[in-house]
């Protein structure tokens, strides 16, 4: 070739990866059974998505499953060793307001996905999480498995 880099620019380009930040429920859901929680992790790492976890999310959804699903824990290492992982970090100064309509815990959350730069946050929590559904806080999208399937893997936006 003449190296010139043209036939590279002509190249069209794949959607962009998206970090996806999961919540202890989304762990949960998807090492509990492989159903359509575990099959939209898998959708999404085969779209070039990066599934990102911290301790936090990651001791909650092992200690309910310890408690309620201790066959389930198998699965669920696993799918943390398929995810970036990071510690937990405490609550920073001048977070967002939306940080306030959450309860404290599902504030961490949140508030990780925002550190993490992570472009979505699937959450099965759709009680606490409500007001945000659908809505970008700080670059992050607050999905469903649901909502993220259709926005982020079929582009129905």
């Amino acid at each position: 070739g003449r190296g010139n880099g043209a036939e590279e620019a002509a190249r069209p380009l794949g959607p962009p990866t998206v970090r996806i930040f999961l919540d202890a429920n989304i762990l949960f859901s998807a090492a509990w059974s492989d159903g359509a929680v575990r099959q939209l992790l898998r959708l999404a790492r085969a779209a070039g998505h990066e599934c990102w976890i911290d301790a936090y999310v990651e001791t909650e959804a092992r200690r309910n499953l310890q408690a309620k699903s201790p066959g389930s824990l198998a699965a669920f290492e696993a799918l943390v060793g398929d995810c970036r992982r990071a510690p937990v970090q405490p609550l920073s100064a001048g977070l967002d307001d939306a940080l306030s309509l959450l309860p404290p815990d599902d504030r961490l959350v949140l508030a990780a996905a925002i550190r993490l730069r992570c472009g979505a946050l699937v959450t099965g929590d759709k009680r606490d999480f409500a007001p945000l559904l659908g809505k970008r806080v700080r670059g992050v999208a607050i999905h469903s498995p649901g909502s993220f399937y259709l926005t982020e893997l079929c582009g129905k936006r």
